[in-house]
């Protein structure tokens, strides 16, 4: 299964985005559930970070960004890539 990363950027004051935080982890958690192997974090500097996950085509990559309250809620922008891995893969 391919790999995508959504690199997301923060768009709303943090007392907002952080009413956000405990729905995004139990979104990402039910990714995980479903086998997409889904990590999240954020970037040391704040601001933004960025999502991990698997998925079978980019149409689905974008399903799966679409449903993360962050976006639904217009909490940050964001990119979406595929990730190619040419090395560290089994």
């Amino acid at each position: 299964m391919p790999w995508f990363v959504k690199i997301e950027t923060g768009v709303v004051p943090k007392p907002e985005f952080d009413r956000y935080v405990p729905a995004h982890k139990a979104y990402v958690q039910g990714l995980i559930d479903r086998g997409h192997q889904a990590k999240t974090g954020y970037w040391g500097e704040r601001g933004g970070g960025m999502m991990l996950f698997q998925a079978d085509s980019l149409v689905e990559a974008k399903k799966i960004v679409a449903a993360d309250p962050l976006v639904q809620n217009h909490c940050v922008t964001y990119e979406l890539h595929e990730w190619r891995i040419v090395m560290g893969e089994d």
